[in-house]
């Protein structure tokens, strides 16, 4: 019975792993620029997450310093681990006046951090910082050739492992300011698949206590005939 049981226990597997995944767009559904995974398995049972890069709904603020790419591309992030880089265009001004993250983290333009120092910010679609109608910084955005070597690193940032070829300047930037870009996680879809994975997982979960069960009685009377 043990090789029988070896197909419904990395079935069980796939859907405890499946849950773990939509629990995770479930947390994120609200958070500006998260990006959904998709989940595969190879022939080796190994698994595989996969981002879904398609592009969130828009949310309009009406906050400046709330900014949102409509198209390809991504912020340029200076974080304690090296340049990192996010579509979660929630920023604000530290006490220094430069535009960072919510963690504080500074925002690169294409003359490092950028710094404000006046009254009125505007952002235009392609990227300009404008502050009291002078341009002071261009928006670092930038695109990859290998989408699939930004990997996540938490709090919506993503570490880019495929080289420094594998960053290219973004040719189609739009930047919208007082706008943010939503998580692409649809969080009806997401329940609907939850409760789709946890009735395959409890449905293997009653196939391993089948055999289970088959197994100790087997067991239980080959004893009473010896």
């Amino acid at each position: 019975m043990i090789l029988q049981m070896t197909k419904p226990v990395q079935g069980g597997i796939r859907q405890m792993r499946q849950l773990e995944v939509i629990a995770n767009h479930l947390a994120n559904a609200d958070t500006a620029g998260f990006k959904r995974d998709i989940l595969t398995f190879d022939d080796a049972f190994k698994a595989q997450l996969n981002t879904d890069q398609s592009l969130g709904e828009l949310q309009v603020t009406s906050n400046p310093l709330d900014l949102a790419l409509t198209d390809e591309g991504f912020f340029t992030v200076q974080t304690p681990r090296g340049v990192r880089y996010t579509r979660n265009g929630t920023f604000t001004l530290d006490n220094g006046g430069f535009i960072v993250t919510s963690n504080g983290d500074p925002v690169l333009g294409e003359g490092g951090p950028i710094q404000v120092d006046g009254q009125n910010i505007t952002i235009t679609e392609t990227g300009g910082v404008m502050v009291d109608n002078v341009q002071v910084d261009i928006l670092s955005v930038v695109s990859f050739t290998d989408l699939d070597q930004l990997h996540k690193e938490g709090s919506s940032l993503f570490v880019n492992k495929g080289g420094a070829n594998n960053e290219v300047p973004a040719e189609n930037v739009n930047v919208k300011q007082g706008v943010l870009e939503k998580s692409n996680v649809t969080t009806v879809v997401e329940m609907t698949t939850m409760i789709e994975t946890h009735r395959l997982f409890e449905a293997y979960q009653k196939t391993i206590l089948a055999f289970d069960e088959t197994d100790s009685k087997a067991i239980s009377e080959v004893g009473r005939a010896i």
